[in-house]
């Protein structure tokens, strides 16, 4: 779910479901002028400090690619990169204060998945299932990354990092959304695939299960040899807004659908119901990681 297209996320009216003419997903939004701003602001100082982004990098406890994203525009500073960053860069308060302006852009997303991606972050409850790959809000960088080098047409250096970033940057959603329960039934096949190679597979087993081991977030595996199967048509995701409407979300090659028809989300939530008693339990889900974990 989650390459340009493959969780490339929808657009559309909710209450209505149109497929993106192909080849728009490839119109991205640019990063926001405010993180914009504040990476050139950041880029000065650290700079007028005569420092190299390795060495704020070793300061501010973040990568180099970090700290460079950031002063790009593409990645949304969290409290600890602006505190320590403010500290090593002069302690005037500029950074912190600026900070509080900051909102996000959209760079990375497809333009089919924009709207349902808005729709995430206020959902009061979500679930995925996925047949292809590793559901994006379960993402290791690495295997992200593998997703998006495999892409064709074959992305630019630029593309392939908004993408990744944008893959990442809504990852935090797990963490910043505590109290949403966010459900994952995923195929055993899936996890089974060594994309990008041996080590990029085994960092994600150990992403995923680092993923869903906080109460809020579950995940069931659906294993091969099931012989009862709901969601034979493919992905499928489902949320509830905090006004209490439900709306699904499905996606296929260089497109997808927002669904607001309520006959419709209901027979898919129907479908998913069925599929969460025909997969593993959360706890058989978990050990079948770990003993993937250990062929790994």
């Amino acid at each position: 779910m989650d390459v340009v297209g493959v969780e490339g996320e929808a657009a559309g009216s909710a209450g209505g479901a149109r497929a993106v003419p192909a080849g728009e997903w490839e119109r991205e939004p640019n990063p926001s002028d405010s993180l914009r701003t504040f990476g050139a602001f950041v880029q000065a100082l650290r700079e007028h400090a005569g420092l190299s982004r390795a060495e704020l990098a070793a300061f501010v406890q973040y990568s180099k690619h970090t700290v460079e994203s950031v002063e790009l525009g593409r990645r949304m500073p969290d409290e600890a990169f602006v505190e320590r960053a403010e500290e090593a860069l002069g302690n005037t308060g500029a950074l912190r204060k600026s900070a509080r302006h900051l909102t996000r852009g959209e760079a990375g997303l497809a333009a089919w998945f924009r709207r349902w991606a808005r729709l995430e972050r206020e959902a009061v409850s979500l679930c995925t299932y996925e047949c292809r790959l590793v559901p994006g809000l379960l993402q290791s960088e690495a295997y992200a990354r593998a997703l998006f080098e495999n892409r064709i047409p074959l992305l630019t250096d630029e593309q392939l990092e908004a993408q990744v970033e944008a893959r990442m940057e809504r990852q935090r959603m797990l963490h910043e959304r505590p109290t949403v329960p966010f459900h994952f039934i995923v195929e055993e096949a899936v996890l089974r695939r060594r994309l990008g190679g041996a080590e990029v597979w085994r960092e994600q087993l150990n992403q995923v299960l680092e993923h869903t081991s906080p109460r809020h977030v579950t995940l069931q595996i659906m294993p091969l040899e099931a012989e009862y199967h709901s969601c034979m048509d493919g992905p499928l995701r489902l949320l509830e807004t905090p006004e209490g409407r439900r709306l699904a979300y499905s996606e296929g090659q260089e497109s997808g659908r927002l669904i607001g028809d309520s006959k419709e989300v209901r027979v898919l939530q129907q479908r998913y119901d069925t599929l969460r008693s025909q997969a593993l339990h959360p706890k058989d889900s978990r050990a079948l990681l770990e003993r993937l974990r250990g062929e790994a």
